[in-house]
């Protein structure tokens, strides 16, 4: 039933089984989340810093270690969010078993997207600390950062498992990585201002919540921008709230319906 009260001994047990089964893989999955925008950070940040020594009055490598983050939530939290929805449900049947205790899709999908939130929460803000080992000054502000990265993390968590619930074969991801995240992820400015762009590009990307998890991000690192940064947060929670609520009606036509 959709629209019901979420029990909180369903999402726990959830919850409670992503944690045991995740500390089966854990150390992969951490090597594969903080390496690869590390990788990132250190190739665009050392490499076109070489070049571009400051960016926006910033240096290039701080820039680049702040927008960062937004590409540690996205592999932390869409990435496995498609690939795990659509093996759980077409391939291992988890969700059938998990349906047939006394949990509904609603709370499965609510504690699987808390659960994907949390790791992106705690993966996102690598960025931050390798950022801070290569010169990037701590400021009080960087303690929301996980938080930051968790309302991001929920929005695309949720995302990731609408798009299981609607494609056909795990072929479809590639349409959709290749397609929808890799421009999103390009024109999120993460490693160059927007303000460079044209102007409907920069139209278009006040839509990307990767900008505005970048923006968020920032302010928290180099100053807090007021109302603007309400709106960034306000453009994340919507996103959040529109997807969980889109994978929760899918899912279910895809399991029960």
């Amino acid at each position: 039933m959709i629209g019901g009260r979420l029990e909180r001994s369903a999402l726990s047990g959830v919850l409670v089984r992503e944690a045991v089964n995740f500390s089966s893989f854990w150390r992969s999955t951490t090597f594969s989340s903080t390496v690869q925008p590390t990788i990132y950070l250190v190739a665009f940040g050392f490499g076109f810093g070489s070049i571009v020594s400051s960016i926006n009055g910033y240096d290039y490598v701080d820039f680049v270690a702040t927008g960062t983050v937004a590409t540690g939530v996205l592999f932390a939290s869409v990435f496995p969010a498609m690939f795990g929805t659509f093996v759980k449900y077409q391939f291992q049947r988890t969700y059938d078993a998990i349906l047939a205790a006394p949990v509904d899709v609603e709370e499965l999908v609510s504690a699987e997207t808390l659960w994907i939130a949390a790791r992106a929460g705690v993966y996102g803000s690598v960025p931050i600390v390798v950022g801070i080992i290569f010169g990037l000054d701590p400021r009080w502000g960087m303690l929301t950062i996980p938080f930051i990265a968790f309302i991001a993390g929920l929005g695309w968590g949720a995302c990731g498992i609408f798009i299981a619930s609607r494609v056909k074969s795990i072929d479809g991801f590639s349409y959709v990585s290749s397609a929808v995240l890799t421009p999103l992820f390009l024109v999120a400015g993460t490693f160059f201002p927007l303000n460079q762009l044209p102007q409907w590009a920069q139209v278009l990307a006040q839509f990307n919540p990767l900008y505005h998890c970048v923006q968020l991000v920032r302010d928290a690192s180099f100053g807090w921008a007021g109302w603007a940064d309400v709106g960034h947060l306000a453009v994340l929670i919507g996103f959040a709230v529109l997807f969980w609520r889109l994978a929760i009606v899918f899912l279910q036509r895809r399991l029960i319906d």
